[in-house]
């Protein structure tokens, strides 16, 4: 899509920066970018990919505005308790910018329902509150050759990682869902907002990275941040030779 001049003036800081420029630009209002969750990860995410003039954002989430939410999920106000996440996300975006199309999923990905959206898209941002599904979209990422941009978040911390096909998968670091009662939702445990809103930042500049292929990637790294001691550290996260998803089979 050539820059207009409305363009030029809004990304008019985006196209000064080396390696972005009106190319990059470009690139960001052509590209798609499905986010799986709307909450608290899901608000920092979708606003400042809208804000980065991401064109076209598919946000898919089943559950509906709470008066509990507005503490951490800043796409909401308090006018849309009771409304579809996804559809408020798109109400924010619009009010927002003129440039960036939402397309509300306003229900929860199935097997069914997640790989054509998978496929009809150049990244996926996973920002979501349940194993099951966080399971489901790293394998159908895998296995259909997208990149996928995971974060979660608990009381004060957080973690993040990108994975890429030719990598190790979601499963190779989280094999498989945790008992019941093993981890803790938000929920149950409780979560600074400003952390969601930390992590879910730190996930729209991986995806604007893989978008534009700048610096360097996540991709086989998992970064953890601490936020009572404001401290983060990255480790490496090796591909597991016998992952199911992405293993070697066995002989």
């Amino acid at each position: 899509m050539p820059l207009t001049e409305d363009h030029i003036q809004r990304y008019a800081r985006h196209i000064l920066l080396p390696g972005v420029g009106g190319v990059g630009q470009e690139k960001l209002l052509a590209a798609r970018v499905l986010i799986v969750g709307a909450g608290g990860l899901g608000s920092a995410l979708t606003l400042y990919l809208a804000a980065a003039g991401v064109g076209t954002l598919l946000v898919a989430d089943d559950d509906v505005v709470e008066p509990s939410n507005l503490q951490r999920q800043v796409l909401h106000n308090q006018s849309r308790l009771g409304q579809n996440k996804a559809e408020s996300a798109a109400q924010t975006v619009a009010a927002l910018t003129p440039d960036v199309t939402v397309r509300p999923i306003p229900h929860r990905l199935d097997a069914t329902t997640a790989p054509d959206l998978i496929d009809s898209v150049d990244v996926v941002a996973d920002g979501c509150d349940n194993f099951t599904t966080r399971l489901l979209v790293g394998d159908l990422c895998h296995r259909q050759g997208k990149t996928l941009v995971s974060a979660a978040v608990r009381q004060f911390d957080g973690q993040l990682a990108t994975f890429k096909p030719d990598g190790p998968c979601y499963r190779c670091l989280v094999p498989e869902e945790p008992p019941p009662g093993g981890n803790a939702s938000c929920t149950d445990a409780g979560i600074l907002g400003s952390v969601a809103g930390t992590l879910g930042t730190l996930q729209a500049t991986e995806v604007i990275k893989e978008l534009l292929g700048l610096g360097e990637s996540m991709a086989g790294r998992l970064l953890i941040y601490d936020g009572l001691n404001t401290q983060t550290r990255t480790i490496t996260l090796p591909k597991d030779p016998h992952c199911p998803t992405c293993g070697t089979p066995a002989a």
